[in-house]
């Protein structure tokens, strides 16, 4: 990247949804800083999936977009002004992004579940903008400096990977175990590699889509399933606990439908845990009664908290090697073509990036 006193703090090309499928590229004013806050130079963004939904359905449950938004959350970049208070950083510093910004002061912020805030401002979800755009204000409490073997790349996925993390603590995965994780999309990935780095005994992971389960299987999948239509759910629960030779200790169930919540509470053993980490209907019909009489814990996650520096030292020290998921990369220009191989999954495509700064060239995908 150029020297920090290069980065020219005019051009803020920005991509904005303004509607559902109507994604534009266009210049937005320089943010405003406050005295705690920093400016960044946007470096590399990651497609969530929840991007993708607000731009093909324009919600997502009761998150609506009735203004131009612009989208995502997953971010590193530079930082190119700091505030007058500003004491941790200073211009040039290398950040990833907690684009999640609570109240700091409710209930739940003070007892450290400050992603439960009822006034979080959370980056990419209506009415608050996202992280694709070239310069954005942030919080100094919510950057976190990239150690110099940490690429822009590597810490812009520290935001999926937080998930994992919150997950994989939730579900107290731990040495020796087996765990099962239903979909095999970014999440689930993540999921996995997080658990293996725990020490798991071993892993299975499950999905309808043959290509995304041989990716699993090279990122370290023990075992894959592949569940077809001809599958009943009694032959999913019988084959994954013959694939694993026993039941799994704990689920992490990353798809959000409902099929997959009801294998987790089937398939899981007695006195063990489902994590639901998916986002699916807002209702879902399940095997309650049998998560009671089996004492299967099932746990919510939502999002992540604290577990940023957690997620940056796995990628650190080369525990969970994130780069692995990265399959294409874009300039900004060619943000919507990103979209489409993102929504798409063209050419096996994982986890797609999109590079803000003007002076970065996408590698070769």
């Amino acid at each position: 990247m150029a020297a920090t006193d290069d980065i020219n703090i005019i051009d803020n090309l920005s991509l904005v949804l303004h509607k559902t499928k109507d994604l534009r590229l266009e210049q937005r004013p320089i943010p405003e800083i406050g005295d705690n806050d920093c400016l960044v130079a946007i470096n590399s963004v990651g497609i969530c999936g929840s991007d993708v939904h607000y731009w093909i359905d324009g919600r997502i449950a009761d998150f609506i977009v009735t203004e131009p938004l612009v989208l995502g959350h997953e971010a590193s970049g530079t930082i190119a002004k700091v505030g007058r208070k500003v004491k941790n950083f200073k211009k040039g510093d290398r950040v990833a992004l907690e684009v999640g910004i609570p109240c700091r002061a409710c209930h739940f912020c003070k007892n450290g579940r400050y992603n439960l805030c009822p006034k979080i401002k959370f980056a990419a979800t209506p009415p608050h903008n996202g992280t694709l755009t070239r310069f954005y204000a942030q919080p100094e409490d919510f950057c976190f400096k990239l150690p110099e073997n940490v690429s822009f790349e590597e810490g812009a996925l520290v935001e999926p990977l937080s998930v994992a993390v919150s997950a994989c603590s939730k579900g107290k995965v731990s040495v020796g175990e087996k765990v099962l994780i239903l979909g095999s999309g970014p999440i689930g990935l993540l999921c996995m590699m997080v658990a293996k780095s725990a020490g798991i005994f071993k892993c299975c992971i499950t999905d309808v889509d043959l290509g995304r389960l041989e990716f699993a299987e090279e990122l370290g999948a023990d075992h894959k399933l592949l569940i077809n239509d001809g599958m009943t759910e009694k032959d999913i629960v019988n084959k994954i606990e013959e694939i694993m030779n026993g039941k799994p200790d704990v689920t992490i169930e990353c798809s959000g439908a409902e099929s997959a919540i009801r294998t987790g509470i089937l398939a899981t053993k007695e006195g063990g845990r489902l994590v639901l980490v998916g986002m699916g209907p807002s209702e879902v019909k399940v095997p309650l009664l049998i998560a009671a009489v089996k004492e299967v814990d099932i746990i919510g996650n939502f999002r992540y908290c604290n577990c940023y520096p957690t997620a940056l030292a796995l990628i650190a020290t080369g525990k969970v090697e994130v780069m692995k998921l990265i399959t294409h990369c874009f300039n900004m220009e060619n943000s919507l073509e990103a979209f489409e191989v993102s929504r798409s999954a063209r050419d096996g495509a994982v986890k797609v990036m999109i590079k803000c700064a003007q002076e970065t060239q996408p590698r070769s995908e």
